[in-house]
C-alpha cells in the first residue's frame, strides 16, 4: 500500500466511492483547502465524525473516502458550494493538525474491490436498486452496475438513509457480498421496527 499525506474533512456522514457529496464551505482552513486541491487537481479525504469524547476530543472514523471536486460556484447565502464524488477508500495510520487547525492526515488507499456477480440470494436489493434509479434525482447523481456486488452495495448504502455508524461499518467491509447482507440485515432489522 502507498503512503500519502491528505487533507482530512471530517463530518456527520460518510462517503461512498462513486458517490457524489454537496458542501457548503465557510471556514477559512477548508476555503484554503479546496482552493489548494483545485489548483492541484488532487483530493481531500471525508472521514465521518463521531460525537465528541467526555474530554472534549473529537473523533472520527479511521476509514474515509476520497473526495474529488466536479464543480463549485457561489451559493445566494455567499458561501461557497462545492460538489464532489467519492474515489479511493483510504485507512489513516497518523493525524496532524496544521496551525490553521487543518487534520492532515498519513493514509494508506485501500486496493479497489474485485467485481464480483450478486448471489441469487441478494437479487432483492437488485430491485430495490431499480426501483430508486426511477426517481430523477437519484438516476442523475449515481451510476450503478446492478450485476456487479461492489458497485450495488456501496451505491444502496450511499442512497438509503442509513445512521452514520450502520454506514461506516459498510464502508469498512471488504466483502462486497457481506456487505450486500449487511444491508440486507439492516433493511430487515429497520422493517422489523417498523411492524413492532
Amino acid at each position: 500500500m502507498s503512503r500519502e499525506q491528505l487533507p482530512l474533512f471530517p463530518l456527520k456522514t460518510v462517503l461512498f466511492p462513486g458517490a457524489p457529496l454537496s458542501l457548503r464551505i465557510f471556514e477559512q482552513r477548508y476555503l484554503d483547502m479546496v482552493r489548494d486541491c483545485a489548483r492541484s487537481g488532487t483530493g481531500f479525504g471525508v472521514v465521518c465524525a463521531w460525537p465528541a469524547e467526555e474530554e472534549g476530543r473529537a473523533r472520527h472514523a479511521r476509514i474515509g473516502t476520497e473526495a474529488m471536486m466536479v464543480d463549485f460556484d457561489q451559493l445566494e447565502d455567499g458561501l461557497l458550494g462545492v460538489t464532489c464524488r467519492g474515489q479511493r477508500r483510504f485507512l489513516i495510520r497518523e493525524t496532524r493538525a496544521r496551525d490553521d487547525g487543518l487534520l492532515l492526515g498519513e493514509v494508506d488507499w485501500l486496493p479497489p474491490e474485485p467485481a464480483v456477480p450478486v448471489p441469487p440470494r441478494c437479487g432483492a436489493l437488485q430491485t430495490l436498486m431499480q426501483e430508486l434509479m426511477r426517481h430523477r434525482d437519484l438516476a442523475d447523481h449515481f451510476e450503478v452496475d446492478i450485476e456487479d456486488a461492489s458497485s450495488l452495495g456501496r451505491t444502496l448504502a450511499a442512497s438509503l438513509a442509513l445512521p452514520e455508524e450502520h454506514a461506516q461499518a459498510l464502508l469498512e467491509m471488504t466483502d462486497p457480498v457481506a456487505r450486500l447482507e449487511g444491508l440486507i440485515s439492516l433493511l430487515h432489522d429497520a422493517d422489523e421496527d417498523e411492524d413492532g
